[in-house]
């Protein structure tokens, strides 16, 4: 029974985002028998980004099949930044990091970050046997960065290079390019300051 379904499991079941959050395009039209409870008119209603929908979901819409300015299409393109699906930590190990100092500037009541910056490790996100391990402490001014970098990452595919800050190399692990997958973060300067620095010898 739809019912038992919101519209946003219901978009999910029909749409089948991939494990990058990214789905097909959906077309409007589509939106009948069990999934005609996902119409809409104008507002988007649930569709909409300042929504559940968009605090979950990067969320694109094509306007351009149809005449007027009606959404004919729809589709997520990767997981929000903020969204609450992904910004879940266990209050315990939050309240480990937040007595630590920040890694890159080393400053007090730092924020607690994901290190993975994918978002894309099940266990992590779906908040299944969390570790400390997970998390790093971060400053707003860095943790804000951080967040705009691995954005770009996401939607470029290209991982920051840490010779950007001054460092002589880019990665301790992999090259530019990345593939999407769990460990796709690793080796790159955000996803871990301190193991990223340990590296640094290596180039000596």
């Amino acid at each position: 029974m739809t019912e038992k379904l919101t519209k946003i499991e219901l978009f999910e079941e029909l749409a089948q985002p991939d494990e990058n959050g990214v789905s097909r395009w959906v077309d409007v039209s589509e939106f009948t028998g069990r999934y005609e409870f996902l119409r809409f008119g104008n507002g988007a209603d649930w569709a909409r980004s300042d929504g559940a929908f968009g605090r979950k979901y990067i969320i694109e819409k094509d306007k351009s099949r149809t005449p007027g300015n009606k959404i004919d299409a729809l589709r997520t393109a990767g997981f929000a930044v903020d969204n609450s699906y992904s910004s879940y930590i266990d209050p315990q190990i939050k309240k480990i990091i937040k007595e630590m100092r920040c890694v890159v500037l080393g400053t007090s009541e730092p924020e607690c970050d994901h290190k993975n910056g994918m978002k894309n490790e099940d266990r992590v996100m779906q908040n299944t046997e969390q570790r400390v391990s997970d998390f790093q402490p971060l400053s707003k001014a860095a943790n804000d960065a951080k967040r705009q970098f691995c954005k770009e990452c996401r939607k470029t595919g290209i991982r920051y290079d840490a010779k950007k800050l001054g460092y002589p190399m880019s990665y301790y692990k992999g090259g530019a390019h990345h593939n999407n997958e769990e460990n796709a973060c690793i080796g790159c300067f955000w996803y871990d300051p301190i193991e990223f620095r340990k590296h640094l010898q290596e180039k000596k």
